[in-house]
């Protein structure tokens, strides 16, 4: 119940601060440029708070659903506007002056990621070594010499001290087609190499398929496969299977460390298992079913528990890293750049077909990032706000009418027909943008609620 609490807490405050700093970016340029805002909400619904300085003063509004905002602007289009606001009508105004308002609001989401960025390169964050575990046979990583104990120092140029930031800059440069990439290497033995990785059919496969067949997977120590906790109605849960327990043996197989029980269950989806575990020193026999979850490379089985990591075995593989104050402005600048065009990409290749929609997240997918991130600490949170801040920029800025870019896409109509469109012409773009997003909201939200039943 306290994580479901801290999950809705912390997804409130995500996204009711991306909201606010996208609709400031809107309120701010068309106080700018002298039209009247007469209403600022961060939510829809019915107000939960408001308060207005004056009759003729903006009312700022806090309300009850929190799954988006607006700026109301006076606009003839929509009501009825007293003739003292007329010159403060947003309609009124010149076409770069509209286009600069609409415009903002994603600009100042992609404005805000590198502000979070910024600020987590200056202060300094923790990672893991971008160390290799065992190579998978035949993958790509094994076709260009990579092996176990490898430490990536560098991709296509670029320095990478941890993990997340190697895979990020890898998978950025796979999408946009460069072949070969260059990769340098220091081998277990200290010695720096250069290797070249080829992937020369990645352009037509799933992102999920294409991390499989890439065959890189982070160093993990050899661990006594012992649980240290069991998710709740999960199989393990279900079977008997206690946190401190031992596993012996699968089948009469013996197992001796976490690794192989992993891969032991992965390859029985749908199929009992009998169990033989060491409970405070008495053998105990279960039976075990996992069940069937879909991945890259198929169902694989799953049952909810985690392994005991004894204090101090992954401090070894922990690195700190820093960047001076205008240094982590550029990697800040760079960083969101990338994400954004990597956004671009994936929404292009579902578009056509070469990337799957369940790579689309819901409010409850979100929602359970949101919260994960959190228990992770501080900066954790911050780099998914940046995330998130990211993918609203670019979402708000696809020329789908009802969005920011929609409305853009007006106005070079307009710009280049030197008139505006009729409003019927508009009307039925705005209902052609609303079944678009009414539809994929449904779907995000299907995908969501798929995960949480598998």
């Amino acid at each position: 119940m306290e994580s479901l609490l801290n999950t809705i807490v912390y997804f409130v405050l995500a996204l009711g601060l991306l909201i606010a700093f996208h609709e400031f970016g809107h309120f701010w340029v068309a106080r700018r440029c002298g039209v009247k805002v007469l209403r600022f909400s961060i939510g829809f619904g019915k107000p939960l708070w408001r308060y207005r300085k004056s009759p003729e003063s903006t009312e700022f509004v806090v309300a009850a659903i929190p799954l988006g905002g607006y700026v109301k602007m006076v606009d003839e289009r929509e009501g009825e506007v007293s003739p003292d606001d007329l010159p403060y009508a947003f309609n009124r105004q010149s076409l770069p002056v509209r286009a600069a308002i609409v415009l903002v609001g994603p600009l100042f989401n992609l404005l805000l990621a590198v502000l979070i960025y910024w600020l987590v390169f200056w202060i300094g964050d923790t990672g893991v070594r971008p160390v290799l575990g065992p190579v998978d046979s035949g993958s790509y990583a094994e076709q260009a010499g990579f092996e176990k104990d490898d430490e990536i120092l560098a991709v296509a140029g670029q320095e990478t001290p941890t993990w997340s930031i190697t895979m990020s800059r890898l998978f950025a440069l796979i999408m946009d087609g460069e072949q070969p990439i260059p990769i340098e290497v220091q081998s277990a033995d200290g010695v720096k190499q250069a290797r070249e990785l080829v992937i020369p059919e990645a352009s037509a496969m799933e992102p999920e398929l294409l991390r499989s067949r890439l065959g890189f997977h982070p160093w993990q120590p050899m661990l006594v496969p012992r649980i240290d906790a069991v998710e709740p109605n999960g199989p393990a849960d279900k079977a008997g299977l206690q946190k401190d327990d031992r596993i012996v043996s699968a089948d009469g197989v013996p197992i001796h460390d976490w690794r192989q029980w992993v891969d032991y269950v992965r390859e029985r989806p749908n199929e009992d298992i009998s169990v033989t575990v060491d409970r405070d020193g008495v053998q105990v026999v279960l039976s075990l079913r996992p069940i069937a979850v879909r991945s890259a490379e198929g169902e694989i089985g799953r049952i909810g528990t985690s392994v005991a990591i004894p204090p101090g075995v992954l401090t070894q593989m922990r690195v700190e890293y820093q960047l001076g104050f205008f240094s982590a402005f550029t990697a800040a600048v760079k960083k969101t750049a990338d994400f954004s065009l990597l956004t671009l990409r994936m929404i292009g290749r579902m578009i056509i077909g070469k990337a799957s929609v369940e790579n689309l997240s819901g409010p409850i997918s979100i929602a359970q990032y949101a919260g994960q991130s959190a228990s992770l600490g501080l900066m954790q949170f911050m780099k998914f706000l940046a995330i998130i801040s990211i993918s609203l920029g670019v979402l708000n800025l696809l020329p789908v009418p009802v969005l920011d870019g929609g409305h853009l896409l007006f106005y070079l109509i307009e710009a280049i027909k030197g008139s505006p469109l009729s409003e019927q012409a508009q009307a039925i773009g705005q209902q052609i943008g609303i079944v678009i997003l009414i539809s994929l909201m449904g779907l995000a939200f299907f995908l969501d609620i798929e995960r949480l039943l598998s």
